[in-house]
């Protein structure tokens, strides 16, 4: 049922030049299910070759044509959904109900960047002398370098290959290598729906080893990158060196805010759902509750109530509401958090260990009175676990809100159109979602501020990173 991935370079699926790959592993088993092919620097130069060579033909297609091929590879993308579904289950861990989900909405973002990319107007500005013409126009940067993450392994590959085709330029995605196979699929539609050899390509690697041999080349015109804000500062600055343009979508540790004149029980079983949606693996979950006191303890009740009723377990069955992490790494991870904050004072409500010796599942938790000097009051958990805080005035609240250094989400429950405007003008972070959790769809900017990186991947924004302005002054008379 898991297929081998190979690399995906000018047309064509081959392992690497050299034969080297990895395991692939099921993380709710920990055993082997796959591999993955390796590039070689020699294959790293053939996609290079490629993509600059395909480049040169790609970006004089017409956007409506460009459109046409996009749309029928979400097509393909909706027919193939339960066979795509159920490898990126096998590789990543989450139910089949969010691989699914997952990638449906690939399907509509590709719609959506097809549409835009038939919108890339430019403009006639009025000149100041008879016979002048000014002109503004939209042309693609060139061959764009991109960096995905093995958490929403088809979500983030997408997002970056369809603002590229859509505008004229050309891609090379290095994927995620404990991922592979569900964005090989996704690279697979696009294949399938006639793309030309070389727009895409798709290789794996060492990572660093790709980055630092991608990002400088003269070829690269661009790079977008999501994953962690240390990697993402390392790869802006090699970026800056050669004044490569770049999209950097990074780290967060979102606030979620819960006020006294809302609904308890809704906002709890809200944030629950919200924040163990792929074990909490998402760079926008909710991380940091602040909970004002005068419901601090119903909605602690409630929250770990829904929190402590999720069934945890393979993600293929169907019964499933979390699964396992993706790696031991982040059991490693979560462990450390929780017995760090207990040692600082922290109480555990509900669960706060590892499941069984199998699999790399964690308990889903809870925790009250973590202090400010606990490690998972200031780094990004990426997991499970929930501290909860309390707050008893509004200045407090927007200070602690805005006390780290990310700003990616924030996420915010009141009753209050005073309050939810006095929020969105406070919070400083480049989403806000107040009574509600959608943040992440085709047609609305997504993307952070301070650490969490800068740039679009979604709206009319995620357009413009591939887009060169070019201003052209006629003299029609001389």
């Amino acid at each position: 049922m898991y297929p081998n991935t190979s690399l995906f370079i000018d047309g064509t699926w081959a392992p690497g030049s050299t034969g080297k790959d990895e395991a692939v592993l099921n993380p709710a088993t920990a055993e082997e299910i796959g591999r993955v092919a390796h590039a070689s620097t020699g294959d790293l130069d053939r996609a290079l070759e490629a993509a600059a060579r395909a480049f040169k033909t790609w970006r004089k297609v017409s956007p409506y044509d460009r459109s046409k091929v996009m749309r029928k590879a979400a097509d393909l993308l909706r027919e193939r959904a339960d066979t795509i579904a159920r490898i990126m289950t096998m590789e990543q861990g989450k139910p089949l109900a969010e691989a699914k989900v997952e990638t449906l909405a690939a399907a509509d973002l590709i719609d959506w960047f097809a549409e835009e990319g038939r919108r890339t107007y430019g403009r006639v500005i009025p000149s100041r002398a008879v016979g002048h013409l000014q002109t503004v126009t939209r042309e693609p940067v060139g061959v764009v370098a991109a960096f995905t993450p093995w958490n929403f392994p088809i979500n983030q590959v997408v997002r970056k290959v369809s603002a590229a085709i859509a505008t004229g330029c050309t891609i090379i995605v290095k994927g995620p290598e404990e991922t592979p196979a569900s964005c090989a699929e996704l690279i697979r539609a696009y294949a399938d729906a006639g793309v030309p050899a070389g727009v895409i390509n798709l290789v794996y690697g060492i990572p660093a080893e790709v980055s630092s041999y991608l990002i400088p080349h003269p070829v690269i015109a661009k790079i977008s990158f999501t994953g962690s804000t240390a990697v993402g500062k390392h790869l802006a600055a090699m970026a800056g060196q050669h004044m490569k343009r770049a999209t950097m979508e990074l780290g967060g540790h979102a606030p979620a805010i819960v006020f006294g004149d809302v609904d308890v029980s809704k906002a709890a079983k809200a944030l629950a759902a919200q924040k163990f949606r792929n074990a909490g693996q998402v760079c926008v979950s909710p991380t940091r509750f602040l909970v004002e006191e005068s419901v601090a303890d119903r909605f602690v009740g409630e929250f770990t109530e829904a929190v402590a009723s999720i069934k945890v377990g393979d993600g293929l069955d169907p019964e499933t509401r979390m699964g396992p992490l993706a790696n031991s790494r982040r059991v490693d991870a979560m462990e450390a958090l929780v017995a760090d904050a207990v040692a600082n004072g922290a109480t555990i409500r509900t669960g706060g260990e590892r499941i069984g010796n199998k699999g790399y599942f964690f308990q889903p938790t809870v925790m009250t009175g973590v202090p400010l000097a606990a490690r998972i009051m200031n780094e990004e958990p990426f997991g499970p676990v929930v501290p909860v805080s309390t707050f008893s005035g509004y200045d407090a609240l927007i200070a602690e809100a805005n006390r780290l250094p990310y700003g990616l989400a924030a996420y915010a429950y009141t009753s209050s159109s005073k309050t939810a405007a006095a929020l969105s003008a406070d919070i400083e972070s480049g989403m806000i979602s107040i009574n509600q959790g959608m943040l992440a769809l085709p047609e609305v900017p997504f993307g952070g501020i301070k650490d969490s990186g800068y740039g679009s991947e979604g709206g009319i924004e995620a357009m413009e990173p591939y887009l060169i302005t070019k201003f052209t002054a006629h003299n029609t008379t001389f």
